[in-house]
């Protein structure tokens, strides 16, 4: 990924810029279609959330009724007790002795009341902070429970994505956002809805009480909300647009920000001094991406400062027209509480709708990530609808014809009108340069791709006749990139089979075979022994060959019909590669065997040499048939076998 970066790539999110209406005629529809795509995501949070658990929804529910009632009641309260103050202040004498104050404040009524709404208020404070707490705990639960479900969610599709997608631009853009807003989102907008319900709740009590001092008060405050929700709504949607399109930006500075924290780079990143050079390079993708940022923030706060300043002005004059009617005797200075809470209440309500809605739709522009990469259509599925009946452990045949292939999105062939037959019990070497289409060929053999055009054949059969993970069970199979993972020796060997018992006996077999038991019986835990310390404090740091031949132990550890080793040995001494082999003659006995190696050497006992050349089959044949050719093969051998014979004479000299 260099520094220069173009235009982000296009992707089925674009649907998602709803053409502008260009006239008044085009309003509606236009409205109609925001509209329909805001309720459809706002209904796919909802069922995710009830999918997690339906209690959940309940609990939301319950809350945004309590929350909507309480600010009510506790106005209510207060101006009660201010009512009730004033009148007691207003009929008991002033000066009687301390004893005769008790008795006249116990047989007024007014006083009586002052003590009956404390009660209340004291009521209501401990009710509603044990509520509030409860909905804490609840809510933090029901936090972590829904974004563990949405993460299991985005795995269990991944595992179901065809390898080709990975390969595009646009399924990143896809899986990054998904990630990254899924888990978070879902949550903050069901709590910004049910907001909504516990502010209209509250806002519809209070215009009521509101309205007996100016029906007009709650129409002003309304209307002046109206050019908020505005600005809101449209800096909201270029706020979302904006970050969706510069999902590259975030994936070049998450790229170079890990490059300097990935500690198999690390070695590499010091010594050749580039740590500057990435943080500069993340310095000037960080400034291009956020003067967009800025841009959006700046103006969105202009125009709100130059709102609430009118706002305020307004409630001010309104405040003071209920207090001069307070002053001339036609409301109780505690109605004065009453009212200027309700003002209070409504206006905010309405900012907490318009910002709050305002959010709950950028929300759901964001949670369209995750709907977009949850439609992923998979390819690799079984042709036929009840798919052909996987024979084990009997011989196999494999045929490629006329197979081509390039990879998605690209028009260059990998492979070009390949046509080959593997038989039962053969040992198969490709051959060929880096780039040549070997590793690309396996993919196909294996069916993680389909051809884009021509056939790979399994006993006769289409591949894609069979089901797929039935399929798959049949490859034992190690890339060049094989996996390296952050667990113990005896489980990383067990995963060539996750199906079968581990059994302590099979693990040592396959280590055995794959000659890593010398190194592992040497660990401090043995084959217990954690690998890495990502996870485990005394995790340990095997080498790239120690990690290889753990990789070979995990084919042998597989009972596999077909074998099939993608540059098994790259990072193996010659000597440790030819032990190897040998013990792998041994194991495969009459099984089918493909590998690549770059060491021709290892080509020598195959009965069938596939030489590849830029994605074409060029010649076929075992070792001494090709070399009798003095073809292609020919010179790649004899180039090789000419660089072993001269490094040996400099040593013995």
């Amino acid at each position: 990924m260099g520094p220069g970066f173009g235009p982000p790539p296009r992707s089925s999110l674009d649907n998602l810029k709803i053409p502008k209406p260009k006239s008044i005629k085009e309003l509606p529809e236009y409205l109609k279609k925001l509209l329909s795509g805001f309720f459809y995501r706002l209904f796919y949070i909802f069922r995710l959330v009830w999918e997690t658990g339906p209690w959940i929804l309940f609990v939301m529910i319950f809350m945004a009724v309590f929350n909507g009632v309480i600010p009510v009641i506790g106005a209510l309260i207060t101006a009660n007790i201010l009512n009730s103050l004033v009148g007691a202040y207003n009929t008991l004498e002033v000066g009687l002795p301390l004893a005769e104050q008790l008795s006249a404040m116990l047989e007024n009524a007014a006083c009586r009341a002052i003590v009956f709404w404390l009660i209340i208020q004291f009521a209501f404070t401990f009710i509603k902070s044990i509520v509030n707490n409860i909905d804490t705990i609840l809510s933090r639960i029901y936090g972590e429970l829904v974004v563990n479900h949405i993460k299991l969610k985005i795995m269990n599709k991944a595992k179901t994505v065809d390898l080709a997608s990975f390969d595009t631009a646009e399924f990143y853009e896809k899986l990054e956002n998904a990630n990254r807003e899924a888990g978070s989102r879902p949550i903050q907008i069901l709590t910004s809805t049910f907001k909504i319900f516990s502010t209209c709740i509250s806002m519809v009590s209070f215009i009521a009480v509101l309205w007996a001092v100016s029906p007009l008060a709650p129409l002003i405050i309304t209307l002046l909300a109206i050019p908020s929700a505005i600005i809101n709504f449209v800096y909201r949607r270029k706020n979302a647009m904006y970050i969706r399109h510069r999902s590259k930006e975030r994936r070049t500075m998450s790229y170079y920000s890990g490059l300097l924290t990935n500690k198999d780079m690390v070695k590499e990143v010091r010594l050749y001094k580039l740590s500057d050079v990435f943080i500069g390079r993340y310095k000037e993708t960080f400034k291009r991406y956020f003067s967009g940022l800025r841009r959006l923030f700046v103006a969105e706060g202009l125009w709100h400062i130059g709102l609430t300043v009118i706002n305020a002005a307004v409630n001010c004059a309104l405040f003071v027209y209920i207090a001069l009617q307070v002053c001339n005797g036609s409301q109780e200075i505690g109605n004065y509480s009453l009212y200027v809470s309700a003002l209070n209440h409504i206006s905010s309500g309405v900012s907490t709708l318009i910002s709050t809605t305002a959010t709950i739709y950028e929300g759901t522009l964001f949670i369209d990530n995750m709907i977009e990469f949850m439609k992923n259509k998979q390819s690799i599925v079984p042709l036929l609808p009840e798919p052909r009946k996987m024979l084990r452990h009997v011989p196999h045949t494999l045929e490629f014809k006329n197979v081509t292939f390039r990879y998605p999105g690209t028009e260059r062939d990998v492979i070009k009108n390949v046509s080959f037959r593997i038989d039962p019990g053969d040992t198969v070497v490709l051959v060929g340069l880096n780039g040549a289409g070997k590793t690309t060929l396996i993919k196909l053999l294996t069916r993680l791709y389909d051809p884009t055009e021509g056939q790979v054949l399994l006993d006769g059969h289409d591949i894609r006749e069979y089901k797929v993970e039935e399929l798959y069970g049949m490859f034992g199979i190690i890339f060049q990139d094989f996996g390296k993972y952050a667990v113990s020796v005896t489980e990383n060997i067990a995963f060539g089979e996750v199906e079968k018992k581990i059994e302590a006996e099979n693990i040592m077999t396959a280590a055995y075979q794959s000659n890593a038991d010398d190194f592992i019986e040497k660990l401090p835990d043995g084959y217990d022994t954690p690998l890495m310390r990502i996870f485990e404090e005394n995790g340990i740091e095997l080498s790239i060959g120690q990690w290889q031949k753990l990789s070979i132990a995990r084919a042998f550890y597989s009972d596999s019909d077909i074998i099939i080793l993608d540059e098994p040995t790259a990072s193996l001494d010659p000597m440790a590669e030819q032990e190897i082999f040998n013990r792998f003659d041994e194991l495969r006995k009459d099984k089918t065997t493909v590998f690549v190696s770059h060491r021709l050497s290892s080509a020598t006992t195959a009965n069938k040499i596939f030489v590849l050349e830029y994605g074409e089959l060029i010649e076929t044949g075992t070792h001494s048939e090709l070399m009798a050719k003095r073809g292609r093969y020919y010179e790649l051998f004899s180039t090789q076998a000419k660089r072993y014979i001269e490094s040996a004479g400099q040593i013995n000299s």
